[in-house]
Parts: C-alpha cells; sequence; structure tokens
C-alpha cells in the first residue's frame, strides 16, 4: 500500500499513547472491530515500540504506523518493530534523509504555506496539518487547495467527533488524525466495547 492508499482506509487515524503495555493488543483489536484499521502509536511513551511489534504481530487486519518520530534513528527501529508507515510533528533535513535510507513511507507535519512548499519540494505529497485548528483548521485547509492543489493532508491537532466531518469534507483531505477514539478512562477501565463504539462511530464519517 501507499502512504496515500493508508490515508484513505479509514476516516479517522487514531492517535495512540500507550501508557501499559496490556492494553496494546485488546486496544487495537477494539479499533479494527468497529473498522478503524490504521493505527498511529506515538512515542511519546517507553512503550511505544513495543506496543507497534504486539499489535502489528497479534492483530490482523491492523496497519500499525508510528507517531511522534523527531530523531533520525526513530525510522529503522519503527520499521524493524513492524510499523509500515511514520508521522512526524515537523519535518528537517535529518528527516528527510531519514525516510529515504529506512523505506518507511512518511507524513510530516506542516503548519503553514512555506512548509507545504518545502514539503513538497522535498518529495511528500501527502502531509499532515499540525496542529490543525491553531493552524488554521478547515479555512487554511481550503484556501490552500488552490495553489497547492496536488497535496493531501490529513489535520491533526484540536479535531473531535464533532468537527472531524467539516475537515473531511474538504477535497484536499484524505482523513483525520485524533485522539478521542481511545479515551483515557476507557483504557484504564479496560472498556474495549466503548471503544470498538467510537471505532465505529468514527468509520462512519466517510466525504
Amino acid at each position: 500500500m501507499t502512504l496515500l492508499d493508508i490515508m484513505r482506509t479509514s476516516p479517522v487515524i487514531p492517535v495512540i499513547a500507550i501508557d501499559n503495555l496490556d492494553h496494546a493488543v485488546p486496544l487495537a483489536k477494539a479499533l479494527v472491530a468497529g473498522g478503524i484499521r490504521v493505527l498511529e502509536v506515538t512515542l511519546r511513551t517507553e512503550h511505544g515500540l513495543p506496543a507497534i511489534r504486539a499489535m502489528a504481530e497479534q492483530v490482523p487486519g491492523a496497519i500499525v504506523g508510528v507517531g511522534t518520530l523527531t530523531q533520525p534513528e526513530e525510522f529503522r527501529a519503527a520499521r524493524e518493530a513492524g510499523a509500515v508507515f511514520g508521522v512526524s510533528p515537523g519535518l528537517t533535513p535529518s528527516l528527510i534523509e531519514a525516510a529515504k535510507t529506512s523505506g518507511l513511507p512518511l507524513l510530516p507535519g506542516v503548519m503553514s504555506p512555506s512548509e507545504v512548499m518545502a514539503a513538497r519540494e522535498a518529495g511528500f505529497r501527502q502531509l499532515k496539518l499540525f496542529p490543525a485548528v491553531p493552524a488554521g483548521g478547515v479555512g487554511m485547509l481550503n484556501a490552500i487547495a488552490g495553489p497547492l492543489p496536488d497535496v493531501t493532508f490529513c489535520p491533526t491537532g484540536g479535531i473531535s467527533q464533532e468537527t472531524a466531518a467539516k475537515f473531511l469534507e474538504c477535497k484536499n483531505v484524505a482523513c483525520v488524525g485524533g485522539s478521542w477514539l481511545t479515551p483515557k478512562e476507557a483504557l484504564k477501565n479496560g472498556d474495549w466495547q466503548m471503544i470498538t463504539e467510537l471505532a465505529a462511530a468514527a468509520s462512519g464519517l466517510r466525504k
């Protein structure tokens, strides 16, 4: 699958921070059961890489990616753990090189038209608008679609179940990223049914 194929698989990519490794597999199974197959597991906690490995090995149908890539050495480690795509909050020369040498498809974060143009110049056509709401949200996406029509976005940051549909209506948006699919209380209580229900609602947010 190309990165664009992955982005178009589910309307929402959950942004997942694993605080308890035992939650990784049941969480991923609950999301997939609700129709959300593309999962972004962030490196914000020490359990990020082990969680990616567990999900990739034990959850059929899951398309597991790595989030919060900020250091070049993280690319190869994530790929070896089983990640099939990467997401970064921004883009630097060293991350561009790491994406090329590791072979891990990267969805880099951008916030302004100049950053979009710089990423495009570096060969990236699929980008994460981050943080989406502070960056201008739907208005920014619609405005940038005219001069840069060949770029497709996954806006992330400040998006909720209530506002996601508006973002998905933008012609240059393939999916959105959000953390509302994995509420902390549900994880703490092992309420996987609630997460499946949230995933099912999110999977219905088609354009």
